[in-house]
């Protein structure tokens, strides 16, 4: 490359144009032959790994509560050439995929809250996989590394972007949400700056950060401190990730509670020093408040709900101690009816949570340095093509003992 000039070398690293036809020193340099169109745009094509054989398939609901796998985009042709991606994306091999309570919500109720189903709609935002093709404009990844998928794109322009809480982003595009298709596919088209690099971690725990991040972003705006004295309700996936950050923070003592004793005796496993309270039916909130402070010598200073049920945040709110705080993770019903009197004569604080913002590179850290252990999470595993499988295990965790389920793709 010694005869190349200097101005050819710039045309080089640029994606085609007739711009080469407009510079002299290009046209009449003696170092190279005149560029031709077709040399020119194959440099300038997407870096791509042509082992992509099998067809993009992806998992769908509709406003009719149906579950289905069919055929997505973005194809294995477009895949194999690149051509597809837009300034600044990748295409991910989509290799491991959780299963969240939001996309059982959107398959089964056709909504959460303003978000609702209205056409086909591919479900899935918990995902990791390998990068098989780049855009020239991506500078950060290459074709072959491991990512795990933050599911969002931002405006980058409004107050909540502009003040580091883009989970509030304004025109928040947010994958599996509609009407925006989510990840569970083979391959995914996706911005650079949304995949985190996970090295050799498995994409499995890959595909567990984001639940993790919802947890960690809990914790923070919860402000949970060594030695504070916690309620967790709910011992779902996302009770018993808060469950591992807490414990693994110094939480003490540590209450969890469920309406199921499978998910108390795993909380048990993950946390052996934890106190758990199974929730019985016709008992009173005041009463199952009342029983889970006493468990925890009466003192409890935070409940973290994450169950987004309307009895179990009562329950919370009873739970906790004068100017105590009840910090709601879970997403429920549009509206609800809260013992309002017992917050105000207790100046209880009812805090909420929308999501995540900043949390990937802290998530990686603790799984790739052994503080976090999520392997206990993972109770069921399918490929891809037997998705229905998966959420109809998932579904029905009361009988199949599902905790994460997880959809796979090899």
């Amino acid at each position: 490359m010694s005869r190349v000039s200097p101005a050819v070398r710039t045309l080089l690293r640029q994606p085609y144009s007739s711009q080469w036809r407009k510079t002299p020193a290009i046209r009449s340099s003696p170092a190279w032959p005149k560029p031709t169109h077709q040399a020119i745009r194959c440099l300038a094509t997407p870096t791509a790994m042509p082992s992509a054989s099998k067809e993009n398939i992806g998992v769908y609901c509709n406003p009719a509560h149906d579950l289905w796998v069919k055929e997505s985009g973005p194809s294995v042709e477009e895949v194999k050439s690149g051509e597809a991606l837009k300034e600044g994306e990748v295409t991910i091999a989509i290799k491991s995929t959780g299963i969240c309570g939001s996309d059982i919500h959107f398959w089964r109720h056709g909504r959460i809250g303003p978000m609702i189903v209205e056409h086909d709609h591919i479900l899935g935002h918990e995902s990791a996989g390998e990068i098989i093709a780049v855009h020239p404009s991506v500078k950060n990844l290459s074709v072959g590394d491991r990512v795990a998928v933050e599911p969002s794109s931002i405006c980058n322009k409004c107050e909540p972007c502009l003040t580091g809480r883009y989970n509030g982003c304004l025109e928040m595009r947010f994958m599996s949400t509609p009407p925006v298709d989510g990840l569970l596919r083979r391959y995914v088209n996706h911005s650079a700056i949304w995949c985190h690099k996970i090295g050799d971690m498995s994409y499995e725990d890959g595909a567990m950060l984001e639940p993790l991040s919802v947890s960690l972003a809990g914790m923070a705006r919860a402000k949970i401190a060594l030695g504070d004295p916690i309620l967790i309700c709910g011992a779902g996936p996302i009770g018993l990730m808060t469950l591992l950050c807490c414990a693994a923070a110094g939480a003490e003592p540590i209450v969890i509670t469920d309406i199921d004793q499978n998910r108390l005796d795993v909380a048990k496993e993950i946390c052996p020093r934890v106190k758990t309270y199974k929730v019985e039916p016709g008992v009173s909130m005041e009463e199952a408040g009342a029983a889970m402070s006493k468990l925890a010598g009466g003192a409890l200073a935070t409940a973290l709900e994450c169950s987004g049920v309307e009895s179990s945040i009562a329950a919370a709110i009873y739970s906790v101690k004068f100017g105590g705080k009840v910090f709601v993770i879970g997403v429920g019903k549009p509206d609800m009816q809260i013992p309002f009197m017992r917050l105000s004569t207790q100046e209880i604080d009812l805090q909420f949570q929308y999501r995540y913002a900043n949390t990937w590179p802290r998530a990686i850290r603790l799984v790739q340095s052994g503080v976090l252990d999520m392997k206990r999470l993972v109770t069921h595993r399918f490929d891809l093509e037997d998705a229905v499988s998966a959420f109809e295990t998932s579904a029905a965790s009361a009988k199949t003992g599902a905790i994460k389920v997880l959809i796979q793709s090899p």
